[in-house]
This record gives structure tokens, sequence and C-alpha cells, in this order.
């Protein structure tokens, strides 16, 4: 058995990487379910522990389909750059070969990104819709839609399609959900979000603060952040003044993940206490910026304006 050499060697996610559903979207959101994958796969054994995957050979799926063995009730996937840890065991269909498997490690840190496995095999992620957090399904690809980094990758043979069997070990929040926060300080940006979350930020005429200024803009109800959380965070960053800007996680495609004391100091503390589903506003003034400068690529001698997602907590 071979543990996923160049399928996963795509994006790291650990240290702060700038790389890339609630009731209301479960509700619209049904259960993947495929009757002709559920005739011929069977997987057996614990959430997240190493499963005896059979697959009743020779099986040619002529289309792609999810059949959900264990239904979870954690956070559903409802977006292909949405971040989830998952682990994996992938089977030749039509030999019922295993060909690899990750780890399944105790601590739900130690499994492996979603989008990792995506990148190698797009056609991935739009069968793990709706799929939720402590979810095992089974995929079924025919060979036509593995491409050929992805059945390279696999070793399957030409023609060959792939079963596999996920294990959603945890889904992180799309972007932050929390409620509106009224705010009344003046002389700070405003934020519009555009219909998937992404933010957009609006300057507002004069100098920027002289201080270091944040302010809840989005209040979640999720886990509260420490200082030694390694939290999971979507971030926007633009200098005071600027139309563009010099981080976004949204535009490389997926969140980054950081422990919080290894932020630069004032996103650090404006996380720090914050639940998950919130968002912050950060506001660090031009003579603060050295960290930001060495951690995030950022400008010197300008202000800078950060919009932070916290989206979850790993482990």
């Amino acid at each position: 058995m071979r543990r996923l050499p160049a399928l996963v060697a795509v994006t790291a996610l650990a240290g702060f990487g700038l790389v890339g559903c609630s009731a209301s979207a479960a509700s619209s959101c049904p259960t993947p379910t495929d009757s002709a994958i559920a005739a011929v796969v069977e997987a057996t054994g614990d959430l997240g522990s190493a499963p005896t995957v059979t697959v009743r050979s020779p099986f040619v799926p002529s289309q792609a389909g999810t059949q959900t063995l264990i239904e979870g009730d954690g956070q559903r996937i409802t977006t292909d750059t949405q971040l989830a840890l998952v682990d994996v065991t992938v089977l030749d269909a039509a030999t019922g070969e295993q060909l690899v498997a990750t780890q399944y490690n105790a601590d739900v840190a130690g499994a492996t990104p979603l989008p990792r496995l995506t990148q190698a095999i797009p056609s991935l992620a739009p069968l793990l819709q709706c799929v939720s957090e402590g979810s095992r399904v089974a995929v079924a690809v025919p060979g036509s839609d593995l491409g050929t980094q992805g059945a390279q990758s696999l070793g399957v043979e030409e023609g060959d399609g792939a079963v596999f069997v996920f294990d959603v070990r945890k889904v992180f929040l799309p972007a932050a959900n929390g409620a509106d926060q009224y705010n009344a300080d003046s002389g700070m940006p405003s934020v519009v979000r555009a219909p998937d979350g992404q933010p957009g930020v609006v300057i507002p005429a004069g100098d920027a603060p002289t201080e270091v200024r944040s302010q809840t803009i989005k209040r979640g109800d999720g886990e509260i952040v420490a200082a030694d959380s390694a939290v999971v965070i979507h971030v926007q960053g633009l200098a005071w003044g600027a139309t563009t800007t010099f981080a976004s996680t949204w535009k490389n495609g997926a969140p980054g993940q950081a422990t919080v004391s290894a932020l630069p100091p004032a996103l650090a503390s404006a996380l720090e206490g914050e639940p998950v589903g919130s968002q912050v506003l950060v506001v660090v003034p031009a003579d603060q910026t050295q960290q930001d400068q060495q951690a995030l690529q950022a400008p010197a001698n300008t202000a800078l304006v950060y919009v932070v997602d916290i989206l979850g907590v790993v482990g």
C-alpha cells in the first residue's frame, strides 16, 4: 500500500500560507446518494480509523457518483474552495486492489487538506458537495474523469476508474457567518461583501488612525480563539488608500492556517478572544508594520487594513 506520495504533494497548509454550513444551507443541500455505488462498495471500521474497503470487481463506473455510508451532523461542504480535513483510501475500481491511503492519525490536525486532492483530481470537488463533517462517503470516478495527473498519481491503468472512501474529519466555514455588529467608531474603513462572503474594503477620506484599531463586524458563536490556537482564516490585506490587495487568501483560492501568537502583533491581538464565525477589521498604523512586512510582504511606510474571517480552529 502506498501513501499518496505524488497525489498530495500539492500545496502545504502548515504555517501561515496564503494558499488558497449553517442549518439553512444544510436544508437545501441533500445528502449524496448513488445506489449503484452502494451495491458494490463496502467499508467497515470506525470513522477516523483505516477502514476495510471491498469493491465487488470488476466495477467499471460509467459516471461519477457519491454514496454516503455514514452520515455526520457537522458543517457541510458547500463550496469548491472550502477547507476540509479528510482521510481517504483509494481502490482500483476494476480490480478492487487498494492503491493508496492517508495516515488516519488520531489527531484530526494530521488529516489531509482536501484541496491537495482536488487540485490533483479536480473532478472530486463537485462530488463532495453537501457532504458533512463526520461522514464517510464512497466516491466512484470513471477513468476518463481522473485526468492524466490523477491517474498517474494513483497508479490506475488507462481507462480504469477509481473508488475513493473519504472520512470527512473536519469541515471549516467557507466564510464568516456571524451576526452583523454595529460599530460607532468614526474614521474606520467600511466592509462590503460579495455573495460568497469575500470582503471589499472602502477606505474613508482622510488620514489613517495613529493607533492600532480593531472592530468585530460579524460576531460568530463558535469556539473562542486563544493565543495558542491554530486557526483557519481568510485574510484580505491592503494599504490605506490603495485599491488593490497585497495579501488575499480569497484570490489565492483557499484559506490559510496559523497559530495566533505567530501572526503580526496587531492581528494576533485582534483575533484572540474572538469566536469562530467572526469577521474582524484591523487597522495598523504605518510605524507599527515591521512584522507585517516580514510575514506578509506588506508595503512599508503606509498604514495597513485587514479583514479577517475566522473559519475554525484545528484540533
